[in-house]
């Protein structure tokens, strides 16, 4: 595993460091294309504002049906920490997305779409992940992101620190519908990627989207910004 400590603490102050208290902060990390490490990214951003800056951290994990952070932290315990058990992963029940057709509780209830997320502790730190539970989806029930506040308003209440780990738009539109509502957006990529179209059009996107890039991380080498990518940014 690589050591990326340096790069997470100079992205941390790139983007502001630690908030005023009360002010919470959603920080969505995502790229143009797959591949380009932006769950490492989210994952070691999440472990070193938990445990380097001191603050309480939720990491949501949009990739709802593959859950590539539970995975990757319960694989990699000794180095983050063993997780708890499931917690409630909504603090007023509201949801980022919907689940069609609703199931039915045994008193013919519509099943909340909250109950279908469900977050743990990493370690001792103030750290929490999101696992979206697919194996209580039934038959043909699909899941659908919502573009609402109603989520991201509640968890800022309850988590100093937000960072949102988006796939790319090319398995998935999941970013830039909730693009509106992040604080901040980070876009990763590959540090030897000649050909900034694709990361340009995604920043495009994400404007349109109502969103705003506000900071730019080269995986695989220094938090820097070479002139071919200064444009990538405001």
């Amino acid at each position: 595993m690589v050591d990326l400590s340096s790069e997470m603490a100079e992205l941390w102050a790139s983007l502001g460091g630690s908030p005023p208290a009360g002010r919470a902060r959603v920080i969505q990390v995502t790229a143009a294309r797959r591949g380009e490490g932006v769950s490492t990214v989210a994952r070691e951003l999440a472990n070193h504002v938990s445990r380097r800056a001191g603050r309480s951290v939720w990491l949501v994990d949009l990739d709802l049906m593959a859950a590539p952070q539970y995975a990757a932290l319960t694989a990699e315990a000794q180095r983050y920490g063993e997780l708890s058990g499931p917690v409630q992963a909504s603090p007023d029940g509201s949801a980022f997305f919907t689940v069609h057709p609703p199931a039915r509780t045994p008193q013919g209830e519509p099943w909340p779409d909250a109950n279908y997320l469900c977050a743990y502790r990493v370690g001792a730190a103030r750290w929490w992940v999101t696992r979206f539970r697919r194996e209580q989806l039934v038959g043909r029930q699909s899941v659908h992101l919502t573009p609402t506040a109603d989520y991201w308003n509640a968890l800022r209440r309850f988590a100093e620190v937000i960072i949102v780990d988006s796939p790319a738009p090319e398995r998935s539109r999941a970013g830039l519908t909730v693009a509106p509502f992040m604080d901040q957006i980070v876009l990763v990529v590959a540090a030897d990627q000649a050909d900034v179209r694709a990361p340009a059009q995604l920043r495009d996107a994400v404007r349109a989207a109502g969103g705003h890039v506000t900071g730019l991380f080269l995986n695989r080498s220094r938090v820097e910004t070479p002139g071919f990518l200064r444009t990538l940014l405001p």
